[in-house]
C-alpha cells in the first residue's frame, strides 16, 4: 500500500485501485466488505465497553450502557464532529501513554517491584507453560491454542490500512505517506511484539479470574489481563485508573469506527455503488443516512442482552477478523496487479516516491497467508461437539459475500478484469505531480507545535 498510495495518493485509495487495477466489480466487492468491516467493530467496542464498565458496578443493566453509548456516538458524529480529528489525536495519545504505562509496569513488577515484592520474572512461562492445550491434549492440542492465538492476532491488527484513508486530504502526502508508513510499521511491530510478551509475563493461562472472565463473562479480566495481574500482586487503584484508560480506549475506537464506515459508506455512494439517497449530508457536511445506517447496526450489540457477552465478542471478532484478512488479500491481489502493469507499462519501480522491498515475493505471501487464514478463523465449528450455527455465520458470511457482490455487479454493469497493458497508471497523476512541485510547507505556528510535529512524524 505504500507503494500504491505514495505514488497516487487519492482518497480511500485502496478501494478505488481495487477497481482501478483489477475490475470495478473487484472494487465494489472491496468497498462494501470493508464498510462491513468498519461497522461491525462498533458493536465490538460497545459490548467491550460494557464489559470494561461491569468492572466497577452492575447498578446499570447492559441495555442501558449499550443504549447510552449509542447515543453519544449519535450526537459526537451528529453534532460535534468538527472535533473530531482533535479528539482523536488526544485519544490516540492517551493509548500510547497507557501502552508505554504498562509495558514499563511489567518490568518494574517482574522484577519485584509490587505490593508482595514477589520477583516472579518469567515462571509462567515454566509453570504452567507458555503453550496451552486447547480442544485436544499433546502437541495438536498446544497446537490448536497457538492457531488460537494466530487467529486472534488476525484480528487484532487491524488498523495499519486506516493510514492509507488519510491519502487524499494528507499535505504533501508523497513526502508525507512513506514516512508515516514506516512509523505505523515500526510503532505497531514494537507495541505489539512487547504488549503480547508482557501479557505472557504478568498472567498465566490457567488464572482463576482469566478464567472466569471468558467462560462465565466475569468483569474484569475480560476489560484487561493487566487488571487480573495487579489483582494477583495485590496493587490498589493502578486497575482502576488502567481500566477507565481502557474504556477511554474502547470507547474512542467505536467513536472513530462510526466515522469511517460512515464515511466509506459516502464514498460508495457518490461512486454510485450503493443508494443515491446515503448522498445527503446536514448543513455541516455529515452524511446522515450514512451515520445512521452504522448506528442501525450497531445495535447488533443488544445480542449482549440473550448470550454472555465474551460469546457474543467472539462473535464480532470472527467476522470482523474475515473481512479485514479479506482486505489484506485485495491489497496484496492489486499490488501484483499494479506491479504487473508497471512492468508491462515500462514505469521504473526504481523512480517512485516509495518502493516496496521483497516485491511480488511480499505481496504473493502476504495474498497466501491472509486467504488461508480467512477460512481458518471458524475452524472451530468443524471439531467434534463443536458446532454451532451462530460462530459458522460469524465466521464465514464475508466469504461468501464476497464472491456473490464481485460477481453479481459483473454480470449486471458487464465490467472487465483489466490486463497490464489496460491500467491506467496516469489517471489524477499529472495533478499530484503539479501539487507537488508547488507545495510551500506550512510554517510551525509555535514551540509546542513544532515539537508535535517532531515527536508524530
Amino acid at each position: 500500500m505504500a507503494e500504491m498510495v505514495s505514488y497516487l495518493p487519492i482518497s480511500s485509495p485502496f478501494i478505488r485501485f481495487a477497481g482501478r487495477y483489477v475490475d470495478d466489480a473487484f472494487g465494489v466487492a472491496a468497498g462494501w466488505n470493508f464498510f462491513v468491516f468498519e461497522a461491525m467493530l462498533v458493536p465490538f467496542e460497545i459490548v467491550a465497553c460494557n464489559v470494561i464498565i461491569h468492572y466497577w458496578s452492575d447498578v446499570v443493566p447492559a441495555g442501558g450502557i449499550i443504549s447510552i453509548v449509542i447515543v453519544l456516538y449519535a450526537l459526537i458524529n451528529c453534532l460535534a464532529v468538527r472535533w473530531y480529528g482533535e479528539s482523536e489525536f488526544w485519544a490516540a495519545l492517551g493509548k500510547v501513554l497507557l501502552i508505554i504505562g504498562l509495558i514499563s509496569y511489567t518490568f518494574v513488577t517482574m522484577l519485584g517491584g509490587n505490593p508482595l515484592h514477589d520477583r516472579f520474572g518469567f515462571r509462567f512461562w515454566k509453570n504452567p507453560g507458555a503453550f496451552t492445550e486447547l480442544y485436544y491434549t499433546g502437541k495438536l492440542g498446544r497446537f490448536l491454542g497457538f492457531l488460537q492465538c494466530l487467529i486472534q492476532a488476525s484480528f487484532t491488527i487491524a488498523g495499519p490500512d486506516y493510514v492509507s484513508m488519510a491519502a487524499g486530504e494528507a499535505e504533501n502526502p508523497r513526502k508525507v505517506m512513506p514516512k508515516a508508513y514506516k512509523s505505523v510499521f515500526y510503532r505497531l511491530t514494537a507495541f505489539f511484539m512487547l504488549g503480547s510478551l508482557c501479557v505472557g509475563i504478568d498472567v498465566p493461562y490457567n488464572d482463576a479470574e482469566l478464567i472466569a472472565a471468558f467462560k462465565q463473562s466475569k468483569p474484569g479480566a475480560a476489560a484487561s489481563p493487566y487488571v487480573v495481574a495487579m489483582n494477583r500482586l495485590k496493587i490498589q487503584v493502578l486497575p482502576d485508573i488502567v481500566n477507565a484508560m481502557v474504556l477511554a480506549s474502547a470507547f474512542s475506537a467505536g467513536n472513530s469506527y462510526v466515522y469511517c464506515a460512515s464515511r466509506s459508506l459516502f464514498g460508495l455512494a457518490l461512486e454510485g455503488k450503493a443508494p443515491r439517497f446515503l448522498t445527503r449530508c446536514t448543513r455541516q457536511g455529515v452524511p446522515i443516512y450514512c451515520v445512521i445506517c452504522v448506528l442501525a447496526l450497531a445495535l447488533l450489540s443488544f445480542l449482549q442482552l440473550s448470550a454472555n457477552s465474551a460469546v457474543v465478542l467472539q462473535w464480532f471478532v470472527n467476522l470482523v477478523t474475515a473481512s479485514q484478512l479479506i482486505n489484506f488479500s485485495v491489497m496484496c491481489f492489486t499490488f501484483i496487479r499494479f506491479k504487473k502493469a508497471c512492468d508491462a507499462q515500462g514505469l521504473d519501480r526504481n523512480t517512485l516516491p516509495y518502493k516496496g522491498f521483497w516485491q511480488p515475493f511480499a505481496a504473493w505471501y502476504g495474498l497466501t497467508g491472509c486467504f488461508v487464514m480467512t477460512f481458518v478463523g471458524g475452524y472451530t465449528v468443524f471439531l467434534k461437539g463443536q458446532w454451532n450455527v451462530t460462530t459458522f455465520l460469524f465466521s464465514y458470511m464475508m466469504i461468501f459475500v464476497f464472491p456473490v457482490l464481485y460477481i453479481g455487479w459483473k454480470i449486471i454493469k458487464r465490467t472487465e478484469f483489466k490486463g497490464p497493458m489496460d491500467i491506467d497508471l496516469q489517471q489524477d497523476l499529472e495533478e499530484i505531480e503539479e501539487y507537488t512541485r508547488n507545495f510551500v510547507p506550512t510554517p510551525d505556528k509555535n514551540v509546542v507545535d513544532k515539537w508535535f510535529n517532531k515527536l508524530f512524524s
